[in-house]
This record gives C-alpha cells, sequence and structure tokens, in this order.
C-alpha cells in the first residue's frame, strides 16, 4: 500500500493566513454595514461624518501622545534614571562617570533588536516612507505601525538618542485616521483627510499648539492637497486633540518661554541676517544627514548592527555634549531664558546636528522637528549674543533671538514656513513676535530652498527620484517609459509625396500625425491632418507640392528612453496630440509614435494596478 505523502507545512500555513484574512474581511464588512446602516437611519450626511470622525481621530490622537509621552518618561526611567543611580553618573559633573553615556544609547539600540527581527518593515518605516505611502500608496497604513513606530521611537528618545517625537506621534496619529477610513471603506481623497486629522492632532497635542498642528498637516503630510473641505475636518481634530492635551498636562505651552519685546526697528534688519544664517544651517544639515544616511547605508556591517553603532556614535558625543541626548527639550527653556552660555550654545549648533545626523541615519526610529527646534535655538542664541554685544542699544536679549532662531530654523529646514510663524506664535503668545518671526523664516526658508530643493522629510524620495509636490499623476508618469507604451512600427510617409495621396492615406488612417522620411529613412519633418483641415487646393497644387514643403521641419520627437511625464510635457509644448519617438543614439530615426491617448491609458492602467495590490495587501 503506498503511503500517503505529508502536507507540505509551507501551504497549511498560508491556507490558515488566508482564512485569518477572510475572517477578518467578513468581520470588516459586517461592522462597516452596521455602521452605514445607522447612519442612514440618522440621515447623516457625508460632511457630518467627516466632522463626528475629525473629533473621534483628535480624540484618540490627544489619547495616543499622551500614552507616547508617558513611553519615552518610562523608558528614560528605565534605561538612564536607573543607569544613573547605579553606576553614578552625572552629565553636570566632569568625572570618569560620564563615560557612561556611551552606554545609553547602546542598550536603547539592543533593546530594539527584537523589533528590528519582528517587524523589519515598520522599523524602516520612516517619515519619508510614510510621506510617500500617504500621497503616493493610497494612505493605507496597518494597525500595527501604531505601536511598533511608538514604542521603537519611545526607546531611541528615553536612552539619550538625539530625536524627536513629533516625527513618530505624527505617524501615529496618522495611522489611527488610516485605520479608522479603511475600516469604513473610506475613498482615497477622504483616507487622505482622515490621515490629515491623525497627524495635526498628534503634533497639536505634543505642543498645545492647534494651529501649528493645522499647518503641519498641510504643508508636510499633505502637501497639494489643501481645499476647504480637509481643512474643516483637519481644524476640529486638532482642536479635539489640544483638549485632550491641555485636559492631562494642564494649559502650558511645550516650553515655558518669557514674554517678547521688540527693542528697536532696527532690530528687523538682524532678524533678516538670522533668516539667512538659519538658512544656511538647515542646508548644511539636510546635507549632512543625507550623507550620514548613505554611509551607514554603504557601511559593510550587518543591519542588526548599524543602530548599535549609532548609538554607540551618540553616546560618544554625549560624554562631551550631553545636552544632545534626547529631545533637548529642558535645555532649549534654559537657553530662551538666557541661562546658559555662549561658547556652549556655539558648540551645541554643530553637536546637536551631527548627533541628530548620526541617530536618524544608523536607522534608529525618530523624528527631526524637536532636534530642529534646539539647533534654531542655540543657533538664534548664538547669534543674539553676538548681536547684543555689538549693537547693545538696538537689541533685545538673547533669549529672543533663541525662540526667533526655533521657527526659522525649524521652517527652513522642513520648507514648511507657516508652521513655523504659527507654532511660534502660539508658544508665545504675542502679537510682537509676528513681524520678526514672519521675515526671518520666509528668508530662511527662501535661502534652504535655493540651495536644496527638498526639505529633510524629503530629501531621502527626492534621492530616489519621487517628487510629491509634483502628485501622485506626476510620479507614476515618471515611472513609466515611453518604449513601453509607444505604437510601434508607425505610419511614415516620403517627404517626397504628393498632397493629393496624402490626403487620401489620411482619410484611411487612425493617426492624425505622420513623420516625414527622406529616401534615406531619416525624420525630415511631420505633418498633421489638422493643416489642412479648411483649406481648398486646386487641382494644380495637389498635383504638384509635395508634403515637405508645406511640412514642419522643426521637428519636436521623445526618445524611447524618456518617461511619460516629459513625454507629455513635450506634448504639451508641440500642441501635438503624437509624436514620433526615435532612438536615442540616433535622433533621426523613427522607431514608434506616441500619443496623449497612448498616455492616459498607461496612466489608467498603472492606477488599477496600484489600487489592485493596495486591496490585496490589506
Amino acid at each position: 500500500m503506498t503511503p500517503t505523502p505529508a502536507r507540505n507545512p509551507d501551504r497549511r500555513s498560508k491556507a490558515a493566513v488566508l482564512v485569518r484574512d477572510l475572517q477578518l474581511l467578513r468581520r470588516f464588512v459586517s461592522i462597516r454595514r452596521i455602521i452605514f446602516s445607522l447612519l442612514s437611519r440618522l440621515r447623516i450626511s457625508e460632511n457630518t461624518l467627516m466632522v463626528i470622525l475629525a473629533v473621534c481621530i483628535g480624540l484618540l490622537a490627544g489619547l495616543c501622545n499622551f500614552a507616547f509621552r508617558r513611553c519615552i518618561e518610562f523608558f528614560n526611567w528605565l534605561i538612564i534614571g536607573n543607569g544613573a543611580a547605579i553606576t553614578g553618573y552625572d552629565p553636570t559633573i566632569w568625572s570618569w562617570h560620564r563615560l557612561w553615556a556611551l552606554a545609553f544609547p547602546l542598550l536603547g539600540a539592543l533593546l530594539m533588536i527584537p523589533l528590528f527581527i519582528t517587524f523589519p518593515e515598520d522599523m524602516n518605516f520612516g517619515f519619508p516612507r510614510f510621506l510617500e505611502a500617504v500621497n503616493l500608496r493610497g494612505g493605507r497604513l496597518p494597525l500595527r505601525l501604531m505601536f511598533t513606530r511608538g514604542v521603537s521611537s519611545a526607546l531611541t528618545i528615553g536612552s539619550g538618542g538625539s530625536a524627536g517625537q513629533e516625527g513618530p506621534i505624527a505617524q501615529i496619529g496618522g495611522t489611527a485616521g488610516s485605520v479608522i477610513g479603511h475600516l469604513l471603506g473610506m475613498s482615497e481623497d477622504r483616507l487622505k483627510v482622515l490621515i490629515g486629522c491623525g497627524v495635526s492632532g498628534g503634533v497639536a497635542a505634543t505642543f498645545n499648539a492647534p494651529l501649528a498642528g493645522v499647518f503641519f498637516a498641510h504643508e508636510i503630510v499633505l502637501l497639494s492637497s489643501f481645499d476647504i473641505s480637509s481643512f474643516t475636518s483637519i481644524v476640529i481634530s486638532s482642536g479635539m486633540a489640544t483638549v485632550v492635551s491641555r485636559a492631562m498636562f494642564g494649559d502650558m505651552p511645550a516650553f515655558d518661554v518669557p514674554a517678547y519685546q521688540l527693542v528697536s526697528p532696527v532690530e528687523l534688519f538682524f532678524y533678516v541676517l538670522l533668516g539667512i544664517v538659519s538658512g544656511a544651517l538647515a542646508t548644511m544639515f539636510i546635507d549632512w544627514y543625507s550623507r550620514t544616511r548613505d554611509s551607514f547605508k554603504k557601511l559593510n556591517l550587518h543591519p542588526l548592527l548599524k543602530p548599535c553603532l549609532g548609538g554607540l556614535l551618540v553616546g560618544c558625543i554625549g560624554v562631551f555634549l550631553p545636552q544632545v541626548q534626547g529631545n533637548g527639550y529642558e535645555f532649549i527653556e534654559r537657553v530662551v531664558t538666557n541661562n546658559t552660555g555662549w561658547l556652549l550654545v556655539t558648540l551645541l549648533i554643530f553637536g546637536k546636528i551631527l548627533a541628530t545626523c548620526v541617530t536618524l541615519g544608523s536607522g534608529l526610529p525618530g523624528g527631526t522637528f524637536a532636534p530642529s527646534l534646539f539647533i534654531g535655538s542655540v543657533t538664534g542664541m548664538s547669534f543674539g549674543f553676538l548681536m547684543n554685544q555689538l549693537f547693545p542699544l538696538y537689541t533685545s536679549t538673547p533669549g529672543a533671538y533663541a525662540m526667533v532662531g526655533m521657527g526659522t530654523f525649524l521652517a527652513a529646514v522642513t520648507h514648511a514656513p507657516m508652521t513655523g510663524i504659527f507654532l511660534l506664535f502660539e508658544m508665545t503668545g504675542s502679537y510682537q513676535v509676528i513681524v520678526p518671526i514672519m521675515i526671518s523664516c520666509v528668508i530662511g526658508t527662501s535661502i534652504a530652498r535655493h540651495f536644496r530643493k527638498d526639505g529633510i522629510d524629503t530629501a531621502d524620495l527626492a534621492a530616489r527620484g519621487i517628487d510629491l509636490r509634483a502628485g501622485r499623476e506626476q510620479n507614476v508618469l515618471e515611472t513609466i517609459r515611453v518604449k513601453n507604451v509607444m505604437v510601434r512600427d508607425p505610419e511614415v510617409l516620403p517627404d517626397n509625396l504628393l498632397i493629393r495621396e496624402f490626403l487620401k492615406r489620411a482619410h484611411a488612417s487612425r493617426h492624425s500625425t505622420f513623420p516625414l522620411m527622406n529616401p534615406g529613412g531619416e525624420l525630415t519633418g511631420i505633418v498633421t491632418t489638422h493643416d489642412f483641415l479648411g483649406v481648398a487646393f486646386d487641382r494644380q497644387l495637389l498635383e504638384t507640392v509635395q508634403l515637405s514643403e508645406v511640412a514642419t521641419n522643426d521637428v519636436i520627437t521623445v526618445n524611447s528612453s524618456d518617461n511619460l511625464a516629459e513625454a507629455l510635457r513635450k506634448i504639451d509644448y508641440s500642441t501635438l496630440e503624437e509624436l514620433p519617438v526615435v532612438e536615442v543614439e540616433n535622433p533621426r530615426k523613427v522607431i514608434g509614435i506616441l500619443s496623449r491617448r497612448d498616455i492616459t491609458a498607461a496612466y489608467n492602467k498603472a492606477m488599477m494596478k496600484r489600487s489592485f495590490r493596495a486591496k490585496q495587501f490589506h
């Protein structure tokens, strides 16, 4: 009797996963039916539903912010607090005990290794990839991202890594909005709005600054997706998250800053100079960050050891400049209240830049928002101290320049001036700061954009040829090559063909554009049927005039290696519906024809494939 072959365990596991996914899908569908049945009975419109969801997401984002901050505090107590109690580590005293600063970020990286092994995709899902998912990939984010990014980022910050909590909380809030929208079967556009609600709520709750949260969501996350309907929902969510934050932590700003006062109108010129300095430093920060990230990628080291190396290097910097470790909020308050020295803050400009680049470049999770505020504050104080020494009668205290420097550097690094302006305004509560911060932010952002087209959050995407501000359509078209879409073996005509023969052939052809070739097979011109519409030829002209005499000789062509975005730009420029496709090596050799209709069909096909893959994944 022939023994029955054993079943493949891989097939059984895949079948079990499939059954589980189907069960989850049925639950989602049943929940969705119940919800929409209830909404239908209550006669709730779609706009009203978006308002209700904005309120819910705002409340959830505020609670997530509370949990995330408590998680950071827990890991800080667990690693640095207990470590200091055991080892005698004190960052304020110069002794050999300060060498323990090497161990704390390294320990945080080691504790993250199980997360890197179990959830490698989530651990590499930084803020640039979050922006890509929201703007180009439908905005569908897995629920587990809230926990993996939250715990890992809290470990980074709590153990002394130089990173911020705003990027992670934006991802956590955005994921909450995505999960809720996906559960309700929202369209892609509505899903982006709900993600924006979560992002604005998370940032607003962090800084107790609802307007800054709104503009952060629009300027940095949603980019070109600004419209009044999304603005309304995002404002509501940001406000509700702020209410939760104030209930949990009190009605206090993120930083306890002194009252601002403009001493003299002459001082506005100094803020112009501060904007120039901040823009230049922001450019350097973005450049260092990109170089550091690329260096770690090229490093011949196991991927799990790279974050550990980054933590060790941050610890080395922390031995000499312990202020660079963590989010740096406490030290920022010291700076804006003039409670520190000029030499220290000047050293910290470059120390914090280097520590942040090493932390995030090595793969440790975290954000760049808080480090940007830190660098901006020490830059502003260093600059303000010099101005105060040179022009004591016309300048405020160095702390005033530190406050403006925070918003200016943040705006320059992120290329988001409105976020920097409103964040500083909400933190100070002073109308007097509006003019200096507006001048400084706009100039700093302009300088940074002049040298670097992309901010720090989109620099990684730009290196891969992705331009989020161009929109999804542009990026999809840039991924498709002309050679994959063009019509091969196009209908070409000899340039000595008579007009009478051309009209006969054009009438029977489905094309409206015809390349002309000489006897050697080279492109000499182009004619379209539109050139002859409404034109009456006498019989003699029909029989004697050749196409070369009426053709357009300055032909705009497309290379087979061009992408469809470039081809579409050429079509728009030429006012033609079709363009000849030529070889890259021989621009006079026609190998195909490309029409606007072909580009549209290729785009629609690509979008359908992406939509199908997204549905399969989720």
